[in-house]
């Protein structure tokens, strides 16, 4: 079964906004809200598409719109590929 890691979202967001050198993902992000990171709402779509897109899986309106922090990626993604399996 296939599985969202800390590591691959980072990878993930990192892409999503290119050569953005000012964000930093070292230490604990989990939590942390994705604009204090620095990523707006686009890098967040462009984000979860390329994971839809990857892990060959859709998700629903409410799923997307609740996608405020790593954790919820993490949380969302891995709950859909558990579902999907």
């Amino acid at each position: 079964m296939a599985e969202l890691t800390i590591d691959e979202l980072k990878g993930f967001l990192l892409r999503a906004v290119g050569e953005d050198e000012t964000i930093d993902l070292s230490g604990d992000i989990l939590d942390a809200p994705l604009a204090d990171l620095g990523f707006d709402s686009l890098a967040v779509i462009a984000t979860t598409s390329a994971l839809e897109q990857h892990f060959q899986v859709k998700l629903g309106d409410d799923d997307a719109s609740g996608l405020e922090t790593p954790k919820d990626f993490l949380d969302v993604f891995n709950r859909r590929l558990t579902q999907a399996a």
